[in-house]
């Protein structure tokens, strides 16, 4: 039997229990799983920026898209720089269960391998595809301007139909390494619509640039990383 709210309890104190459960979004009715139906957001357009040296910027930012297409907007994921590494196999967990979502999709643009490094990958190539990856960036974000975000949209659309929500991960990386330049990803910021919401992710180095431009700004730190006893990626965890 599904809970139904308690009416609005009749006293001036808004500190019982029961005052503070009927003041909250849900009026206290515990949350339950539904059926995912196209659905727009209220309030989004915001810009995200995820950073830092710890473990989980890009596993929040997919948090959030599986989040947002849970409540049946159109979601989609750019990733720079994640073409593989033999330290990981060539499927991995979040692509199938990005699949599998209704509403939410992703491209990977990334080159074997990691820029800057001596692991037989061309550094050519890297900046090649760092490049295309921002003309892709941009088609995304002028596709959005040009779609009605308040409206619901198809789940199986293509992104060029419009998104509400666009992760670009491990952008910030590329700016870092010198294969995009700042003033590109402040582009985007600026050329996005006012109701898209926009998260990037990557980078070491504090992306300060950012700072005025962005509404959330999160430091991902490192306490301990099993990396540095030499554990390798692990399968179910890092990929």
């Amino acid at each position: 039997m599904t809970d139904t709210p308690d009416e609005t309890p009749e006293t001036d104190d808004e500190t019982t229990p029961d005052a503070v459960r009927a003041n909250t979004p849900g009026r206290g009715v515990r949350p339950e799983a539904a059926a995912i139906e196209p659905a727009a957001p209220d309030d989004f357009g915001l810009v995200q920026v995820w950073w830092g040296d710890g473990k989980g910027k890009t596993t929040a930012a997919m948090g959030m898209g599986f989040r947002a297409a849970g409540h049946g907007y159109r979601v989609h994921m750019l990733q720079f720089l994640k073409g593989g590494a033999d330290s990981v196999e060539a499927v991995r967990g979040e692509y199938n269960a990005i699949d599998a979502m209704p509403g939410f999709s992703f491209e990977n643009l990334g080159h074997y391998g990691w820029a800057g490094m001596a692991d037989g990958s061309d550094d050519d190539d890297h900046e090649a595809q760092v490049a295309a990856g921002l003309d892709r960036a941009r088609e995304v974000v002028d596709a959005a301007a040009d779609a009605d975000l308040s409206e619901p949209l198809d789940l199986d659309g293509p992104p060029e139909a419009g998104v509400h929500l666009l992760i670009i991960d491990e952008v910030l990386y590329a700016v870092a390494m010198g294969l995009l330049d700042e003033a590109d990803v402040l582009d985007l910021v600026e050329r996005k619509p006012e109701t898209l919401e926009l998260v990037l992710t990557g980078s070491h180095e504090e992306p300060t640039y950012l700072e005025d431009a962005a509404d959330l700004v999160t430091n991902v730190r490192k306490g301990k990383h099993p990396i540095d006893a030499g554990q390798r990626a692990r399968k179910g965890t890092e990929y």
